[in-house]
């Protein structure tokens, strides 16, 4: 998911009426591979972010200021010799590709007038950011260097002519003709299905806009291209100009479409996707500004995803610990149920006894307590028969013993690994770093890892992060723990004794609190509030999920238990499925 053409478009017209005649004060490089531009323009000063990371590669206006090095990088030092001080003239897409031309008039050390062009290639983990003098199309340099190592199609270095990034032989939307889109589409591929005809064909349109297309002439998108009829191809044509119409005429309508939880980007663009209109969508009135809260937010869930990858594995690790334990300690478990048998080994020893001599391996017996049964007792032939008698009972009240143990181990073993996956999905769950530190700060108190920092009469922390909370058709509240700090607020100290509580039955999930209001809850809210019980679990990609629910009066919480660990009674029991249409149809409160 990264800037397309069609985005590329809306922004350039953005950018040409802030930034043309504008001055380039300043040239920093706070990264290997990013450029941050002080621009002053009618009096007003923009600050230009410019990206050639694989990950990221962008170009926007911003509002963050970032750390800069002790020493500016060569590219850096190069741009403040040629460009910092110039004046922007233009600044032009090249085509529908991705690709940025800034022309910039700057005076040499001569003193003589000159022309640069900046290119700047937004192409995944090929994007650069590239110094041309504008007379000779030479390049200056780059931000990075492409050798013949690193490609013998396009090389970028010093000295070289600048071509074009290839078009690997695409039609440009811009050519976009009735006729000869009505031929094109009866020549491609009869194997290919039709959204990815349309972004693997046209220069600049990413797999969202191809969608879009579809989604707006109202045709199936994985469609095969042979099952297309002439009249479907008309309409295709008409949906795929009316975009393209809609972007060449300066009009944008900046969006960024998330899932209903708003933990992932489901996509962008300058164009409303209403493939999404049952998503949450954040408007924006620039294309400058949804791409700055774009990359500040995709930013943020990749410190998120990051901080919570370290924490999964620790938890992971402890969790395979104890199932590896529970396994054996069921083993234990098992061997210990078949204890009886030493204790009748011991007693028909002792009714045998006069049969026995010292020196004997075994002995045949009656059986007594199974119909007279002959069976055969192993005998050490060391001891005396009453001490082989007693090496059985001894062995039976040994297994007695390692059973109540070992029932209590289990136990313990299975509410920790109970906890534990309450845990993992905790993590899963977390919305922003606040949640994180929570749940970092639960394992600490709970001595699941060490706290590196020691603070001296350190007071528990109040709560930096908030339940989600939610609407239910029929206007009632209802409130969903992301972690089990939440969980035990919500359920032990903000709920009333009246109000509904939800968990999924026998699978780790979170608390959901439903408010009364002194009234009986619909059938429709309670619905509602196990599907995000459901949801919120993990059970969330199964069917037919149980949820239990029972008034907040009847949920106690042991005495000892860990965060989030409640027992309740007097439950009823809904079964839902939490398909993603559903939960859309729930509504947030943010």
């Amino acid at each position: 998911m990264s800037l397309d053409g069609i985005t590329l478009r809306s922004l350039v017209y953005e950018l040409q009426d802030t930034l043309i005649n504008g001055k380039i004060n300043k040239v920093y490089q706070p990264e290997t591979d990013e450029l941050l531009m002080d621009i002053r323009n009618n009096g007003i000063t923009k600050k230009l972010i410019v990206s050639a990371s694989s990950n990221n590669p962008r170009i926007h206006f911003t509002d963050d200021t970032k750390k800069n090095p002790q020493s500016p990088p060569m590219f850096c030092m190069l741009l403040r010799k040629h460009i910092q001080g110039g004046r922007i003239l233009s600044i032009e897409q090249y085509g529908f590709e991705r690709v940025i031309k800034i022309l910039i008039s700057s005076y040499d050390e001569l003193g003589d007038l000159t022309e640069k062009e900046l290119i700047v290639e937004i192409m995944g983990r090929h994007s650069n950011i590239i110094l041309l003098d504008k007379n000779n199309n030479k390049i200056i340099d780059s931000i990075k260097r492409v050798t013949p190592d690193i490609s013998s199609v396009r090389q970028v270095l010093p000295g070289l002519k600048y071509s074009s990034v290839p078009s690997q032989n695409k039609i440009s939307p811009l050519d976009l003709e009735k006729n000869n889109f009505l031929l094109f589409m009866k020549d491609i591929n009869s194997s290919k299905v039709l959204y990815k005809s349309l972004y693997e064909n046209f220069i600049g349109i990413s797999p969202l806009i191809a969608k879009e297309i579809c989604k707006k002439a109202d045709i199936y998108e994985n469609l095969n291209i042979k099952e297309l009829k002439e009249n479907d191809i008309k309409k295709i044509y008409l949906s795929f100009k009316s975009i393209i119409d809609y972007i060449l005429d300066g009009s944008s309508s900046p969006t960024i479409v998330y899932n209903e939880f708003k933990t992932k980007i489901l996509g962008f663009s300058s164009y409303d996707l209403t493939q999404f209109d049952n998503s949450i969508k954040q408007k924006f009135n620039t294309v400058n500004e949804m791409l700055d809260n774009l990359y500040k937010t995709k930013d943020k869930l990749d410190r998120i995803k990051q901080k919570s990858l370290s924490l999964k594995k620790r938890i992971k690790t402890r969790l395979d610990r104890d199932k590896n334990k529970l396994s054996k300690q069921k083993d234990e478990l098992l061997n210990a149920k078949n204890r009886e048998k030493y204790k009748i080994a011991g007693e028909l020893i002792t009714a045998n006894i006069y049969r026995i001599e010292k020196g004997m391996d075994r002995i045949e017996v009656l059986d007594y307590y199974n119909d007279n049964q002959k069976i055969t007792i192993k005998l050490n032939p060391n001891l005396t028969p009453s001490e082989n008698a007693q090496k059985k009972f001894k062995r039976y009240n040994k297994l007695k013993n390692a059973f109540i143990e070992v029932s209590n181990q289990i136990k313990q073993t299975e509410s920790e690994i109970n906890y534990l996956e309450n845990i993992l999905l905790s993590i899963e769950n977390a919305s922003d770093l606040d949640d994180l530190e929570e749940i970092r700060e639960e394992l600490i108190e709970e001595n699941y890892i060490k706290n590196r920092k020691k603070y001296k009469n350190k007071k528990k922390s109040k709560f930096k992060s908030k339940p989600m909370h939610f609407l239910s058709s029929d206007g009632y509240d209802i409130y969903v723990g992301k972690n089990n700090k939440q969980n035990d607020y919500l359920t032990l100290k903000f709920s009333d004794k009246n109000d509904f509580w939800f968990h999924t039955k026998d699978i780790p999930g979170s608390h959901v609190i439903v408010r009364k209001k002194g009234k009986e809850i619909p059938e429709n809210t309670i619905y509602e509030a196990s599907l995000l019980a459901a949801y919120n679990s993990k059970a969330k990609m199964s069917s037919n999920v149980p949820v239990d629910y029972t008034e907040r009066k009847n949920v106690k919480k042991p005495n000892g238990a860990k965060p989030g660990m409640v027992i309740y009674e007097n439950n009823n029991t809904i079964y839902v499925t939490p398909t993603e249409k559903e939960m859309s149809k729930i509504n947030k409160i943010n």
